[in-house]
């Protein structure tokens, strides 16, 4: 009999192949797949995707499937796929298995109700394997945010409102956790409602919140800041709610606006948030609840209409136990919480700051842009960097003001560093495994080596630390290969290279 004869011949039995055909395809073909359910619980995993099970806290199969999908992956996306119906093509996904480009499609019934959905791990190590891709598409992305700054920046001049300095091409960086954080940052600038943006003092939350500004549907109100460390306690209220004509002694005969009225129709941004005085914290969420401002001296209510940006490198859910700051406040606040990294947690992004803040510091001084040999790159990302961007951008700016030539060596550099009593961290002989943080840490344990060791080939030495590091990551994660590579920050390819491995 002619196979032709065996094949089915109504379409829907051609559909039923065909999707059984595809659903193979991708199976064997991503890097990794799984199901939910309606209820969004895990029912079905692949090969592939048991890898990345240790990574996510799970040694087995069955201590993973059967639980909310929610809670053994974080930062996923199913539940949205599940109530809208719609499916997420590309997506990034990063958790603590890795950075991940994946696909979310709904399951429907023959009805048409949504009965589950399918997540497919299409890239793993996106920050690696779609490097060419993210960088273009970066440039993309800066030369459009460029050209809505300068169309912004045209229109506020026409009016004189105070505008935005940054997008989030100022944000520097194409580390997973850079990327991370200007995903979170840009879904939050299609929302209204207030964001609390968390990190250490110098890691670019005012620049964020400019980002986000100049990315939100507020792009042409005004956007304003207010530092509420830098203003003291007493005047703190007249500069948010502004005050009336001889509201008190030495007041301003025609008032004064305070920064709320200022910024209607734009951002408000408060920097250092939990700073504020406990006292006026109270007038702060009822203003936020109602709506509307009432200034010193005055009887009158005026509306307002801004989209709050909360900053604070103080931990706020310390304070709110502590007492330091109120809970209701808080909760008003924390919507869109956003965390920013700190500099030693994106220490591949350095290189890119440096150059960035090199351009910067020869535009002000009239210079020519620093330059820094390996050695003086592979110095300044080994170390901890407690002062964040602002303290990198210090010590460069300082090191070229003292440089005689354009170009950086390590003596300068530790100058700066041993006189401001930052150094914590010896400079390493070359930058090796992409700068392991593994490597940093054995290098930290102050192992002894006597000079004969030390006066070997350089690339003899760094193949062995390599080794070390290694197998201490092999050894951490009982060899599952996808987990040692994230813990080194290398590639899998790369993991591989150094095994050996086909």
């Amino acid at each position: 009999m002619d196979k032709l004869d065996t094949l089915p011949r109504d379409a829907q039995s051609i559909l039923e192949l065909a999707a059984r055909s595809m659903f193979d395809l991708f199976a064997n073909a991503s890097e990794g797949m799984m199901l939910v359910d309606r209820a969004a619980r895990v029912v079905w995993i692949n090969d592939q995707y048991k890898r990345f099970l240790p990574a996510l806290g799970y040694e087995r199969e069955e201590d993973f499937v059967g639980h909310p999908v929610s809670t053994v992956v974080h930062n996923t996306q199913m539940h949205q796929v599940l109530e809208t119906g719609k499916p997420i093509l590309i997506d990034l996904l990063s958790n603590k298995a890795g950075t991940f480009v994946v696909s979310r499609i709904p399951l429907r019934d023959a009805a048409g109700n949504v009965i589950g959905a399918l997540g497919i791990v299409l890239f793993d190590h996106a920050e690696t394997t779609l490097q060419p891709l993210i960088e273009k598409f970066s440039l993309l992305q800066r030369d459009l945010d460029d050209a809505r700054r300068e169309l912004a920046t045209q229109r506020l001049r026409q009016t004189g409102q105070r505008q935005s300095k940054y997008t989030f091409a100022s944000f520097i960086g194409l580390s997973a956790a850079a990327v991370e954080v200007k995903r979170q940052a840009r879904r939050a600038a299609q929302s209204s409602s207030p964001v609390l943006l968390l990190g250490e003092t110098g890691t670019g939350k005012e620049l964020l919140a400019h980002a986000i500004h100049a990315a939100s549907a507020r792009a042409s109100g005004p956007f304003i800041s207010v530092n509420i460390a830098a203003v003291p306690d007493t005047l703190l209220e007249a500069e948010f709610f502004g005050f009336a004509p001889g509201a008190f002694t030495g007041a301003d005969r025609k008032g004064r606006d305070g920064k709320f009225r200022l910024a209607d129709g734009g951002t408000l941004f408060l920097d250092e948030i939990g700073d504020m005085p406990v006292a006026l914290q109270s007038k702060l969420l009822r203003a936020l609840q109602e709506g509307e401002i009432e200034p010193l001296g005055s009887n009158k209510l005026i509306p307002f209409d801004v989209r709050v940006i909360a900053a604070t490198s103080r931990d706020l859910s310390r304070l709110v136990r502590e007492g330091g700051f109120r809970e209701d406040l808080f909760y008003r606040l924390n919507v869109l919480p956003i965390r920013v990294p700190p500099l030693r947690e994106r220490r591949e992004d350095i290189a890119a700051l440096l150059e960035a803040l090199g351009e910067d510091v020869a535009l002000r001084s009239g210079m020519l842009p620093p330059e820094l040999s390996a050695q003086a790159l592979a110095l300044l990302e080994a170390q901890p960097w407690r002062g964040n961007i602002r303290e990198l951008r210090n010590v460069l700016e300082q090191a070229a003001m003292r440089s005689d030539s354009q170009r950086i060596e390590v003596p300068q550099l530790e100058a700066v560093l041993r006189e401001s009593g930052l150094q914590q961290v010896e400079v390493a002989p070359a930058r090796a495994l992409s700068s392991l943080p593994v490597v940093t840490a054995l290098l930290d344990e102050g192992q002894s080596h006597d000079m004969a060791a030390l006066l070997r080939p350089l690339s003899v030495q760094i193949t062995e630390l390599e080794q070390k590091a290694i197998r201490a990551a092999m050894d951490a994660n009982r060899g599952n290969k996808v987990a040692a590579a994230k813990m080194l920050g290398v590639a899998r390819a790369t993991l591989y290279a150094r095994l050996g491995d086909d």
